[in-house]
C-alpha cells in the first residue's frame, strides 16, 4: 500500500513504516503531522485517483528531526573582468515517519 501527497508545493510517493525527506514543516519532533492533500492511493484493491485531490483520504506521520542538509556551493564568474562570486546555501529539511494511509 502506498500513497502520494502534496506537502509543502512537492509530491512524495509514501509508505507506511518509512521515512520521508520532505521540505520544513513547522512542529517539534514527536508531532503529529496529518496530510490531506492526497493525490493518489494504491492498496491490493486497486488504485484511486484524486481530480486532483482524493475525498476523505488522509495520510498521518510523526515529525522524526529537523535538519539542515550539506552546503551547497553557489561559484559565478565572468571573463575578463574582476566578478565573480562565491555563495553557500544549507537547506532546512524535516524527516517524517509516516504511521497511518487512510
Amino acid at each position: 500500500m502506498y500513497a502520494v501527497i502534496e506537502a509543502a508545493g512537492r509530491q512524495y510517493r509514501v509508505e507506511p513504516g518509512e521515512t520521508v525527506k520532505m521540505e520544513k514543516i513547522a512542529g517539534d519532533p514527536g508531532t503529529a503531522v496529518v496530510f490531506d492533500k492526497v493525490l493518489v492511493v494504491s492498496s491490493d484493491a486497486g488504485a484511486q485517483i484524486g481530480k486532483p485531490y482524493v475525498t476523505g483520504a488522509t495520510v498521518s506521520g510523526t515529525i522524526v528531526r529537523t535538519a539542515r542538509d550539506r552546503k551547497v556551493r553557489v561559484f559565478t564568474y565572468k571573463n575578463k573582468t574582476t566578478r565573480k562570486r562565491l555563495v553557500g546555501h544549507r537547506q532546512t529539511s524535516t524527516y517524517v515517519n509516516i504511521t497511518q494511509i487512510g
